[in-house]
């Protein structure tokens, strides 16, 4: 990942009062190209940072043409750690190409 990635989430940090109120419900979109194993992918990117009882769904959608996917991950998430370490890990990911 870029460090003005890295560099935008940490100035977000520690900032005096939280967006975020935890736990809460969030929806994570990943972005890529469309391949049998992207959603697989996103799950594997994802599943060690959430405790399967806190996924509340999983959804793909192709792209009108169908050379892309977006596979949103609606989770109860526990804190702004949690959510920076998912989406780290989506965005060091080389299938993803994007993540919101």
């Amino acid at each position: 990942m870029s460090d003005s990635k890295y560099l935008e989430a940490e100035a977000l940090q520690g900032t005096e009062e939280e967006i975020l109120k935890f736990p809460v419900e969030i929806a994570i979109k990943a972005m890529g190209r469309s391949s049998d194993g992207f959603a697989s992918h996103v799950g594997d990117l994802v599943g060690p940072h959430v405790v399967a009882d806190k996924i509340i769904s999983v959804t793909t959608r192709p792209s009108k043409a169908g050379n892309f996917t977006s596979v949103t991950v609606r989770i109860m998430a526990d804190s702004r750690e949690q959510l920076d370490t998912i989406y780290y890990a989506l965005t060091d990911s080389d299938e993803v190409l994007m993540a919101l």
